[in-house]
């Protein structure tokens, strides 16, 4: 039996807009991977916690508030620290195209900016794995 993708859906920080996130942890569930979403207001121990409890591939982060230079790069080194570097880490949300060069040094793997399509995160996913 082949062992289902397993994704993580987190929206970090004092963010309370999900609409986003649980439209795209829907379309990944029914693209048929196994998605776990977290909700809102979840802090970056939080997530790296459940991450390793549920044993996942990737780490969807989806942030409106303006935070991700600094929450996304702290559940990267959150992961290292605890030996989980494998999980692969993705954003999503309102982040300025200037600062995708940046977090992507520090290890977020792809961002996916408004208008971006439920096909290229699949894509990605696919690529990834």
């Amino acid at each position: 039996m082949t062992k289902k993708t397993r994704i993580l859906i987190a929206k970090p920080g004092l963010d309370g807009h999900d609409r986003g996130a649980k439209y795209v942890a829907r379309a990944l569930k029914d693209a048929g991977y196994e998605v776990i979403y977290t909700g809102i207001r979840q802090t970056p121990e939080a997530i790296v916690k459940t991450a390793i409890q549920e044993d996942v591939d990737f780490i969807g982060l989806s942030l409106l508030s303006g935070a991700h230079n600094e929450l996304f790069p702290k559940i990267v080194e959150m992961l290292k620290s605890k030996d989980a570097s494998d999980i692969i880490v993705f954003g999503g949300g309102v982040i300025p195209e200037s600062d995708i060069p940046g977090l992507k040094e520090k290890g977020i793997r792809a961002i996916f900016t408004p208008g971006a399509s439920i096909s290229d995160i699949i894509n990605f996913i696919e690529t990834n794995k």
